[in-house]
C-alpha cells in the first residue's frame, strides 16, 4: 500500500514499522543498511540532518520504495519543515 508522507516524521514511523514488522531490532537494521543505530533512531525519529544516500540504503534494505509524483494540496512547505 502506497503511504502519503509530506513530513520527516511520518518516513520515521513507516520506516519503524517495516522494521517491527520484519522482526528487526534497529542495531539489526543499522548492520545491514551499513549505518549505526543511533542513525536508525534519528531517522525513526524524524531527523532532517540524515544524508540522503543514508535514507535511501535503509528503505532498500527494509525492501521499500519511494515513489514521487506532482504535489496535491496539503501543508505549505513553511509548515513541513
Amino acid at each position: 500500500m502506497d503511504q502519503l508522507v509530506r513530513l520527516p516524521r511520518q518516513l520515521g514511523a513507516i520506516i519503524q514499522s517495516a522494521r517491527v514488522r520484519q522482526g528487526m531490532t534497529q542495531s539489526e537494521l543499522a548492520d545491514i543498511s551499513g549505518t549505526q543505530q543511533k542513525t536508525i533512531s534519528a531517522i525513526e525519529n524524524g531527523s532532517v540532518g540524515v544524508k540522503l544516500g543514508t535514507l535511501l540504503r535503509v528503505i532498500a534494505s527494509l525492501d521499500l520504495d519511494i515513489k514521487i509524483g506532482p504535489r496535491e494540496r496539503g501543508p505549505s512547505i513553511k509548515d513541513v519543515f
